[in-house]
């Protein structure tokens, strides 16, 4: 039998336990437009888009683009941009539709349509999750002039394939059209997450030109912000069980945990919707919120994300529910607040206790294998920026080398690293921690500082020794 599908039509199908949007869609314009068009994005920002069109803001609808399949795109525009959000909790699970994404288009299949919404006046804000590797950067940080994506569409820049080519070339249209520039917004997890923004679409618009540079340096506002909320990726399981609950047929619903946090700099000079209506935290400066996340959030995910899965754990709860592993991350936090400024004691302390509610949440299944994707772009961020910190203040660093440590032995077991830099890895793993200590663009100066260096190989030999379980015990006391 043929279930009907989630649609403008079939709304009113649904049982009166799911939640729906209440304001006429076909009064939305859009005023976003998102690239990355992800489970994370329909988890989060999205949600906020949709509790703030539900304020009676019209002009803040979602053109939400994909820089790579057409799946999302696939799954929604028969659902007229309709999706089901699944909150689970210990107490149950609330599923909620969404609204605000009125329309997906696929860069790849149709670049002038994103290019001709990119600049369209009524849009004055464009927010990406394109993940680390979006942003196209080498070692350095800067533009990686030799990736190839790049290249090209600095050779043909009406023609775009990345997130900054398709930014660069709009800005230059509006320009040229004298349209005011859109803001920037990256909802990535990235440090100063706006002004890395800000660097990379500076450094393409000079390989342009320098007008361009300066217009970008000038005028296009990148303010940074912090996003948390736990996304894990959406199952079969969770496709039946939500069509069950529905009565209806969702092709591609997203599942969340009840926790959500938006801070963002308050630099929107084209105007910007009223997030702090809906819970967002508007804040001239989020670097001390960023650190916290990174480094006690993201980071503890890592390293229970390497050790669970050498110790054959499937999930972050299951990671947590095991002593040696929550012992450990418990240290891990302890260890990257001591290199937290402008966060008072109290409020790290609550935090911490968050996470391990958020981590124990037995409905949410987050699988280790997702936060173990790209880890040459994650270390830096969640746990190379703790070691510097520490080694500056002249702390040890056993932890978070054991950490390294278990994405060194991650690497070298021979799984198929899902990392832009797998083959590299790879082969550097195959020659052990010294070799991949070498990678520059993930250690940088840290494979010449001995204190790390000598911390990371001690580590290694101990998973090497004791198993994971027990190295991670050894040192969590």
């Amino acid at each position: 039998m043929t279930v009907a599908r989630l649609s403008e039509a079939t709304l009113s199908r649904l049982p009166a336990s799911v939640k729906r949007p209440t304001y006429d869609r076909r009064a939305v314009t859009t005023g976003i437009v998102h690239l990355g068009i992800g489970a994370f994005h329909r988890a989060h920002q999205a949600v906020y888009l949709d509790d703030i069109l539900a304020t009676g803001e019209r002009g803040w609808g979602i053109t939400g683009v994909s820089l790579r399949s057409g799946d999302v795109r696939d799954a929604l525009t028969p659902q007229d941009g309709l999706y089901t959000l699944a909150v689970r909790g210990a107490e149950g699970t609330a599923l909620r539709v969404i609204g605000s994404i009125g329309e997906v288009l696929v860069a790849p299949d149709s670049p002038e349509a994103v290019l001709a919404r990119l600049c369209d006046p009524a849009v004055r804000i464009v927010s990406l999750t394109v993940t680390e590797k979006g942003y196209c950067r080498d070692g350095a940080g800067n533009l990686d002039m030799a990736n190839e994506a790049i290249r090209a569409d600095l050779a043909d820049i009406d023609h775009p394939r990345t997130a900054p080519g398709f930014i660069i070339a709009a800005l230059q249209r509006r320009r040229v059209a004298g349209v005011a520039p859109f803001t920037v917004l990256s909802c990535d997890n990235l440090p100063a997450n706006g002004r890395t923004t800000k660097h990379i679409l500076a450094q393409f618009a000079a390989a342009l030109s320098s007008d361009l540079a300066t217009f970008v340096e000038d005028e296009v506002a990148c303010p940074s912000t912090m996003v948390d909320r736990i996304v894990p990726a959406t199952t079969d399981a969770d496709r039946a069980e939500i069509d069950a609950a529905l009565g209806l047929s969702d092709a591609w619903p997203v599942v969340t945990e009840p926790f959500s946090q938006w801070v963002i700099e308050d630099d929107f000079p084209a105007g910007r919707p009223a997030f702090e209506s809906v819970g967002c935290e508007m804040v001239p400066d989020v670097t001390p919120y960023e650190d916290m996340k990174l480094r006690m959030l993201n980071g503890a995910h890592s390293a229970l994300a390497y050790l669970g899965l050498l110790a054959g754990v499937e999930t972050v709860a299951d990671a947590i529910a095991t002593p040696e592993l929550r012992a450990f991350a418990v240290a891990l936090m302890d260890d990257a607040a001591a290199t937290l400024a402008g966060i008072a004691g109290d409020d790290i302390d609550r935090y911490q206790a968050a996470l391990l509610m958020r981590f124990a949440n037995p409905a949410l299944k987050h699988r280790l294998r997702q936060i173990a994707m790209d880890g040459s772009q994650k270390l830096p961020q969640r746990l190379l920026s703790a070691v510097r910190a520490r080694l500056a203040r002249g702390l040890p660093v056993t932890r978070h080398a054991l950490a390294v440590a278990a994405w060194m032995t991650f690497a070298r077991r021979g799984d198929k690293l899902d990392d832009p830099l797998a083959e590299r890895i790879a082969g550097a793993a195959a020659e052990g921690p010294a070799a991949l200590l070498r990678l520059s663009e993930i250690f940088g100066e840290l494979a010449a500082e001995p204190r790390f260096g000598g911390a990371v190989a001690r580590q290694y030999a101990a998973i090497a020794a004791q198993g994971p379980l027990a190295a991670a015990g050894a040192v969590a006391g």
